[in-house]
Parts: C-alpha cells; structure tokens; sequence
C-alpha cells in the first residue's frame, strides 16, 4: 500500500515481524513470540517511520528510528499472566519511499492522507491504535480518523512545546492548531510546556484555543501538581473520547528531535501516563512521538523506555470504558 503520489508506503508482512524474534529461554514467552499480523485484538500498534514534519520545521532527523528501536526492545519483554499476548497486535509500519524525497509541507500533507488511509482501513473504531515513531506531525491524521464526525474530541498532550504554531505550512509544530482551525479537535489541553521556548503567538492561541495549559515552570518551581491537574482535566471532559499525546522532548536528556537538559525523568512520565489512562474514561488512542535515537546506545534507551510506557498503557486501561 502506497501513499498517493508513492513518497511513502505501508508494509505488514512476515518477514520484517521475523526479524525480531527473539530466543525464549525455558519458561518464558516474550512479546516477539507472540506478535502476530492484525487481529480482532483491542490494541493495534503502527509505527510511522520518518522525519519529514521534524525536519520541515527545523528540527533533527532520527525519528524515522524510534519505531525500530522500540519494536526491537518490545519484542523481548515478557508475556505473562498480567500482560497477555491477546490484548494487541501488530497494525505494521508506514515507512518512507522514496529515498530521494523532497522535504516540504506537501510532503507532510501527503504523509498526513496517508496515515489517515492506513488508520480507515486498518483498525476499527472498538479499537484503540497505539502509534509509535515519527514526528509529531502524525498527531493531526490520527485526530482527523478519530473525530470523522467532527463531534466533540479532546486531547491531553504532554509536551514541551503546544505545537500550535501558524498554518500556513503543514510540519510537525502545527498539528493542533490545524485540528482546532478545521474542527477536529474541539478540547486541547497541553501540559508541562516550556516557557523558554513557546513563542508570543503560540501564547497568544493558547489563550484563546485551549481548555487547559500549563508550564513545566510551574510544578517545578511553583509546586502545581500536574496529577491533580489530570484530576482536574479528567472531570471537565467526562464522557468526551481523548486521545493521549507523548512528545518525548518532554522527557530529561531522552533522544528526541528537541532534546532538552530539563524535564520530566522517564519513571514520572509513567506515572503521568498511568494516571491519564486509569482516569480518562475513554481513550482513543496514544501516540508516542518524536524520539530520534541516532546511534545503538540512544536506538536502546529510547526502545526500551518506550516499551514500558506502552506496556503500562496496555496493563493499565480498563478496556470497555
């Protein structure tokens, strides 16, 4: 399957699941013996590889590696009686193309179609995808397959950055500015963003856009308590389906297109997660962004960190909310 003008394909096959599976010792299954092609199962992962949104709006490549990395680790964490093989499978991964490609807006809106496409036909709407990999560009088609009826839609992003800068190109800082312009997304909350590197009129739409928002500033120096502002966002949407949006710049010296010195470590960001997906009470999806791990030591950490957040997503939500 190939997007439309061929800059991008999707692949699920045999082969490529082969690659990582892993050697069980005695007694032990792990995930890589039991990813299996898509089944009726309620968590479906895809994995977007590219950097294009990234690159377009200035920032690093490499987070066309982070799917990789994490399947790579994922496959050899356990199954076990409290993290069954039966609750996900594997969606495939949406790749780049074209080796010569040409990174612009259009590129980007491109790619958006894409995913969009794979999504329609690919995951049901009983179902809850998990996307892994790319850039955060891949916020606005998930959001746009969520929400087809414009209906009301929120989402909580945990991120350094509200990614709501102006839309007159399409790249990986404006994916929620587009969905609120269009009608997508009707409730944005972004949590922990960084005052340094927000600019005026980033401000200035949150202001007048989103529900909610808040600085990292803030709980680290102010003492705000970013759980009972989940408490506090979880009870002014209620019944509204959420998705759930990781960027991993807002994780301390993770390998991301925005690494940063300053943030959240990882095991704070599995409790933040832990306390979105037990207190919403519909979610629709995660997404995992942005990481861009550039050599073996960085593809390790960042594979495996994200591993524990998607298996904490997996072990910890309550499916038929």
């Amino acid at each position: 399957m190939k997007s439309k003008f061929g800059n991008f394909k999707f692949q699920n096959n045999k082969e490529y699941l082969d690659s990582f599976l892993p050697k069980d010792r005695i007694g032990e299954i792990r995930v890589g013996s039991s990813l299996s092609a898509p089944t009726h199962a309620p968590f479906q992962i895809l994995g977007i590889s590219e950097s294009v949104g990234s690159q377009v709006n200035n920032g690093l490549p490499g987070a066309e590696n982070s799917f990789h990395a994490f399947i790579e680790e994922f496959s050899l964490t356990q199954i076990h009686d409290s993290f069954q093989s039966t609750l996900f499978s594997f969606l495939g991964v949406v790749t780049i193309q074209n080796i010569n490609l040409n990174f612009s807006g259009e590129t980007v809106e491109e790619l958006d179609e894409f995913v969009f496409e794979v999504l329609n036909k690919t995951v049901t709407k009983e179902q809850i995808p998990i996307v892994i990999g790319g850039s955060h560009n891949n916020a606005l088609p998930i959001m746009r397959w969520v929400n087809k009826n414009k209906s009301d839609f929120a989402v909580i992003n945990i991120d350094a950055h509200a990614d709501t800068r102006e839309t007159h190109v399409r790249h990986s800082g404006n994916s929620f500015s587009f969905a609120i312009n269009e009608n997508t997304l009707s409730h944005y909350h972004v949590l922990g963003l960084h005052e340094a590197y927000n600019n005026a009129y980033i401000r200035f739409y949150l202001k007048e856009n989103a529900k909610f928002f808040s600085y990292f500033e803030d709980y680290l120096f102010k003492k705000r308590d970013i759980h009972e502002d989940i408490r506090h966002i979880s009870s002014m949407i209620k019944n509204i389906p959420c998705g759930i949006e990781i960027d991993t710049d807002a994780i301390v010296n993770f390998p991301s297109s925005a690494i940063s010195p300053s943030g959240w470590t990882l095991n704070e960001m599995r409790k933040i997660l832990n306390n979105l997906t037990t207190s919403l009470s519909k979610v629709s999806y995660l997404h995992i962004s942005e990481a861009a791990p550039l050599n073996k030591g960085e593809r390790k950490m960042c594979g495996k960190a994200i591993s524990y957040l998607v298996r904490d997503f997996i072990a910890n939500y309550k499916l038929g909310n």
